[in-house]
């Protein structure tokens, strides 16, 4: 079981489970993502395979991204990312490509992906404000923030909420439920949403459960 694999949302639909539930699931295309390079601790510092899924158009990579891809025999990719390892694998090799036919046994993921942008929004839709009454005298001010400090220290307190950018940050959504895995057409279905637009991409990774008697994660 590889740590993590990448791939592009689709869409919602629905499916229907063994039991005759209908649940809402999340359409994601995962790979096949070639390895364009592997990271060791001898020479980098730390344990990594780096991948890239969607071949971009050759006229739109630049020489750097052709050459690196070209050492493992693919074509510049649009989204690459490394996926770290705590220990060497020993399997492991540039230019080996990465598919799902081996998530079959999979339970549960997370997915890490660029949540939608809003832009600029108040503190009602950014951080969940009630408002003003609309009555008595309120005027036009009911989706103002009110006070957002004292005459002490006389300056906004770092982290107060204000309003501000909403949106476009990474993201990880965890305690995902697979439904289904459809390894012939390199989809999963994941139950509930995940994050960001339709053909956003998306880092899907393998949950890892957390271990009492250690205090650590699988």
């Amino acid at each position: 079981m590889w740590r993590g694999i990448l791939g592009r949302k689709i869409g919602m639909t629905q499916f229907f489970t063994e039991d005759g539930r209908r649940v809402g699931v999340t359409v994601v295309e995962a790979g096949p993502c070639p390895i364009l390079q592997l990271k060791t601790k001898e020479k980098d510092g730390y344990d990594a395979y780096q991948i890239g899924f969607d071949d971009r158009k050759e006229k739109n990579a630049t020489k750097a991204a052709k050459g690196h891809a070209a050492k493992t025999g693919n074509a510049a990719k649009r989204f690459i990312r490394e996926i770290r390892l705590r220990q060497p694998v020993a399997d492991l090799e540039a230019g080996k490509v990465l598919t799902i036919e081996d998530w079959t046994d999979v339970k549960e993921v997370q997915v890490t992906a660029k949540s939608k942008g809003k832009g600029f929004q108040g503190v009602i839709k950014r951080h969940g404000f009630h408002g003003l009454r609309a009555t008595h005298g309120v005027k036009t001010h009911h989706r103002i923030p009110g006070s957002s400090g004292s005459l002490t220290p006389a300056r906004v307190v770092k982290g107060h909420p204000n309003p501000g950018r909403m949106g476009c940050e990474w993201v990880t959504q965890k305690g995902l439920m697979l439904a289904k895995v459809i390894p012939d057409k390199n989809l999963l279905l994941i139950q509930g949403s995940v994050p960001g637009p339709n053909d956003g991409y998306v880092v899907i990774r393998p949950a890892q459960p957390y271990v009492p008697e250690t205090g650590t994660v699988k």
